[in-house]
């Protein structure tokens, strides 16, 4: 039974929430006992389910308190999810440390931190590009450099040509949030993750996070962190107090307020929530809120005039409409007073939240094309896929599948429940090794659908196997990507 199950059912024993909560999570409330009508809420969670395609989980923090939590099966209150961009946020926080601490300067000359990787001339705007500008997304460079983890390092940030003056020219720079990252390292001896393990992630209960690095093991910092829902959470509250956390002001106030004030301007459109200013890594926002986001909806929102915190990891593609929700849907439910409590309306709040899942495929279990699919081996000709052969076999007197496929020589399987997700770990795309969880169908009488989930990740992927005689027509398409996510039909032949 996950978190919101627990939560659901503690409502209906008139239990308090917080009997389910860990010591190391925020503490939990109900909505009206923070100011916000569950019906609110619930509204809000409606829309985003229905208007929003591949949301994967949603937090609501008030006044320090859990309002409101849901994740969308499989997804689960204790996976790690890839926060892409959102871990920005983190990296800057880690360089505000290292300021506090004199071991950085946000007026340290970048070519100087690294003289081995700079050219043998640096010329003036190289020389010029601080810290601050890192910080602030304003290096200077027209073209984005790399920031792919087998190419991104200090000596290829450092050789990209730097046309503009730095400080004066906004240009969006994943690649400049590793060099923070490999700032961070050079001067302390330790990556980001380990700098921030002893200093951020223990001290809030964050208890496994994870941060991909490039070749050279420095963590990449703009992307590659996964944390959990809650953690999002957390470190949404702990800016939102201005750095304290139980006592103790673990990032330094005049930081808080620097990182996430509008240090640049991106833009002048003032329906556009990505053209609010740009602080150090966060963005500001409309309704004098700031949030750290990540590609696909990683969402870490803070709304100090409110005093709460929304967390969101989602694979959409829209982002801009997530929040339009979000500002539509609760901004205007947020009450200065507690409010007059509503058993049946948390109760139908916290039921909606328990419910929540990613579609399955919807349809039969059996079709009369199964004696020629299941069971049987699919092959294909060359392909840019490079999908060799894929096969589908029963399992658990019919009950679920096994799809196993051959990409680039490399074969990985996934169980598959039938109107249910099962979990498991296989290769999933660029993943080698990654939690997965399939979910099939017989959608018509001739063709197979299923359905393979990578739960740590925004991405899940649908395989439609159409079955005509001793040939199968293969479409596949993903939710999100940063290419192409349709890539194209494959006719197979059963073996």
């Amino acid at each position: 039974m996950n978190r919101s199950n627990l939560l659901a059912w503690a409502l209906a024993a008139a239990l308090p929430a917080s009997a389910f909560a860990k010591p190391s999570d925020l503490p939990r409330a109900t909505p009206e006992e923070e100011g916000i009508s569950s019906a609110q809420i619930l509204g809000f969670v409606d829309a985003i389910d229905h208007e929003v395609h591949d949301m994967n989980s949603f937090m609501l923090v008030r006044h320090g308190h859990v309002v409101a939590e849901g994740w969308w099966a499989p997804y689960g209150p204790n996976d790690n999810h890839e926060l892409y961009s959102l871990s920005k946020s983190f990296t800057s926080t880690a360089v505000g440390m290292a300021v506090a601490e004199g071991k950085l300067s946000v007026d340290d000359e970048v070519a100087k931190l690294f003289p081995e990787d700079a050219p043998a001339t640096v010329a003036g705007n190289l020389a010029a590009m601080r810290v601050r500008d890192l910080l602030t997304m304003s290096t200077g460079h027209q073209d984005e450099p790399s920031a792919a983890a087998d190419k991104v390092s200090p000596k290829s940030f450092l050789a990209q040509p730097v046309p503009h003056k730095p400080g004066t020219h906004f240009k969006y720079n994943t690649a400049a949030t590793f060099m923070l990252s490999a700032a961070v390292q050079k001067k302390t001896g330790q990556t980001v993750l380990d700098y921030l393990r002893p200093r951020l992630f223990e001290p809030l209960g964050i208890e496994n996070p994870v941060w991909n690095t490039n070749f050279q093991g420095v963590s990449l910092g703009g992307y590659g962190l996964r944390v959990r829902t809650e953690d999002i959470a957390k470190f949404g509250q702990l800016f939102l107090q201005k750095g304290k956390w139980n006592g103790r002001q673990l990032v330094p106030a005049a930081w808080v307020e620097a990182a996430t004030g509008r240090q640049v301007s991106n833009g002048s459109n003032p329906a556009s929530d990505w053209d609010q200013g740009y602080g150090f890594q966060f963005w500001r926002c409309r309704h004098g809120a700031y949030r750290g986001d990540g590609a696909f909806g990683q969402y870490c929102i803070v709304l100090p005039e409110q005093d709460a915190v929304i967390a969101i990891t989602s694979g959409v593609k829209d982002m801009q409409g997530v929040l339009n929700l979000a500002w539509d849907k609760l901004l205007p439910g947020f009450q200065t007073k507690r409010l007059r409590a509503d058993a049946a309306g948390q109760r139908a709040l916290h039921e909606r939240l328990a419910g929540l899942s990613v579609a399955t495929p919807v349809g039969a279990a059996d079709s009369p094309a199964s004696a020629r699919l299941i069971g049987k081996k699919i092959v294909f000709p060359a392909n840019d896929q490079k999908l060799e052969w894929a096969s589908i076999r029963a399992v658990d007197g019919g009950k679920g599948w096994v799809m196993t496929t051959s990409l680039g020589g490399m074969e990985s399987s996934v169980p598959c429940g039938f109107t249910e997700w099962r979990k498991s770990r296989s290769r999933f795309e660029k993943y080698a090794d990654e939690s997965v969880a399939g979910s099939a169908a017989w959608v018509s009488d001739d063709t197979f659908v299923t359905r393979v989930c990578a739960y740590e990740t925004p991405f899940n992927k649908t395989w439609r196997f159409k079955v005509d005689g001793n040939r199968v027509t293969l479409e596949s398409e993903q939710n999100v990507g940063f290419g192409t996510t349709k890539p194209g039909v494959l006719v197979g032949t059963i073996e």
